[in-house]
């Protein structure tokens, strides 16, 4: 068992290390970006990667507090579903209002990864081999998808 001290470092030693990993990458529009905070460019709409003691997830959130617009948002990647799992080249669990972990209610599409825990360096090849190419596919998803919710921004 990890102090909070240790465990938070040992987090942020992971996210250093991932985002020293996918530092060369460049995105889809071929420019630098800090792929650990992703911005999307519209308020409430994030790209998230978390990962914890026993599994790490990646995920499309959208955490606006009107919940009717929330689900306008859902509903337009909804109507991107095929080019979204084409270019991740796989099926990711879609959730509508659900609580985030304080309570706040978001809506996710994502992706889970098990058995895998940040505190253990052993898992962190697993863990960077799980959220490198989803985030990279994600980027390349938004690089065209943007415009579709220009008139939801």
């Amino acid at each position: 068992m990890y102090s909070k001290d240790q465990a938070s470092q040992l987090r942020q030693a992971f996210w250093t290390t991932f985002g020293q990993y996918l530092s060369p990458q460049l995105s889809a529009d071929g420019l630098k970006i800090n792929w650990i905070n992703y911005k999307t460019g519209v308020k409430h709409l994030h790209f998230k990667m978390q990962t914890d003691s026993r599994s790490a997830y990646i995920a499309i959130e959208l955490s606006h507090p009107d919940l009717g617009v929330q689900e306008l948002f859902f509903e337009q990647f909804k109507e991107l579903k095929i080019v979204l799992t084409s270019t991740l080249d796989e099926e990711w669990e879609w959730q509508l209002h659900m609580p985030d972990e304080y309570g706040k209610t978001v809506s996710r599409i994502y992706k889970t990864l098990e058995n895998a825990s940040v505190f253990n360096r052993n898992d962190w090849p697993a863990l960077i081999s799980f959220f490198k190419p989803r985030i990279i596919a994600l980027d390349d998803f938004w690089s065209t998808a943007k415009y579709s919710f220009d008139a939801l921004k």
